[in-house]
């Protein structure tokens, strides 16, 4: 259920990394910039948060990316989609490279926060604020984006950021099969929550998002149960991995 190349629009390639855009993510962009509201005088700004949403989600992907070559394994493919973004990625069968891969992709919303920070004071210590509102209100939109999906990314759900943290950490203890069994369970259960919140807000986007979640935890057991079988007689298979936020 993740997205692929097919279907998608070839962008651009740096650092050997060809980064993709799925045709569905034009549709979504045109409905969350238009229903936007009013905080900015012109629509060109609500285009801008936008984008400007994206472009940290592919700084997030390419500290996976990055990371994955670091120890060794092949990263050389990133698609934006509706719900953020996919770095296809397979490190070494590893707990240390897989955590490394894993923890790079928030660790660059990390090192952001307080860049945008400061970004925030200056651009308010200078009246930004009253010369020109819509540019530090896009940048203080910005700055709570990229805290968001630090934050989002961070949640012990698998298949998020967090949730494959806590996996790496347990396959130091209890091997690769167990670890995963144990974190998608835990993945289970946070994707209810979430899936519950968003039904309490009224919140269709929330609950798709929770759904997704909770498709690819379901993938994932599966998966856990295939691989524990293997380890017990035959060398394990290796997943397609991807990393995304």
């Amino acid at each position: 259920m993740l997205p692929t190349q097919q279907g998608s629009i070839r962008l651009f390639r740096l650092l050997g990394i060809q980064v993709y855009l799925h045709w569905s993510w034009f549709f979504v962009a045109f409905y969350t910039v238009s229903t936007r509201g009013d905080q900015y005088s012109s629509p060109v700004w609500n285009i801008a948060e936008y984008l400007s949403l994206f472009l940290l989600v592919l700084m997030h992907e390419y500290g996976h990316s990055l990371a994955c070559r670091s120890t060794g394994g092949q990263a050389d493919q990133i698609v934006l989609w509706p719900l953020g973004g996919v770095a296809y990625v397979a490190p070494p069968q590893r707990p240390g490279a897989q955590l490394w891969s894993i923890a790079a992709g928030p660790m660059v919303n990390a090192l952001l926060v307080p860049v945008f920070y400061l970004a925030v004071r200056i651009a308010a210590g200078r009246g930004l604020d009253d010369t020109n509102p819509d540019l530090f209100e896009c940048l203080l939109t910005i700055q709570l984006i990229n805290l968001a999906l630090l934050i989002f990314n961070l949640l012990p759900i698998y298949p998020l950021d967090g949730g494959q943290i806590l996996r790496s950490v347990l396959w130091y203890f209890v091997g690769p099969a167990n670890s995963l069994i144990v974190a998608t369970v835990i993945g289970f259960l946070g994707g209810a929550a979430f899936f519950a919140y968003g039904a309490y807000q009224g919140s269709t986007w929330n609950m798709v998002l929770a759904g997704f979640l909770l498709f690819n935890c379901w993938k994932s057991f599966q998966f856990a149960r295939q691989l524990r079988g293997h380890l017990r007689n035959l060398p394990p298979p290796v997943p397609p991995a991807a990393f995304g936020s």
